[in-house]
């Protein structure tokens, strides 16, 4: 069955959940690999939770690249699985 949960609601339910260590690096990942350049209105957090990991995923999507893309949709996927 597929997810249907949007950004928006999987930031309210990751909100004070940690993310996994696979999250985690990807999310640091995106930070090291596109950084302002693509994430320009996002900060890199040290410990990201499950809410701040989709909300980077929506500007990998929008200002990035196809390697972006992907990387977002392997973050996003995580994320929902956690939750």
């Amino acid at each position: 069955m597929h997810d249907r949960r949007t950004t928006d609601e999987l930031k309210q339910l990751g909100a004070s959940k940690p993310a996994s260590p696979e999250v985690v690096r990807l999310y640091h990942q995106a930070f090291a690999e596109f950084g302002p350049r693509v994430l320009w209105s996002s900060q890199a957090a040290d410990d990201p939770t499950l809410a701040t990991a989709p909300g980077t995923t929506e500007s990998l999507r929008v200002e990035g690249n196809r390697e972006a893309r992907r990387l977002a949709e392997r973050i996003e996927a995580l994320c929902r699985a956690a939750l």
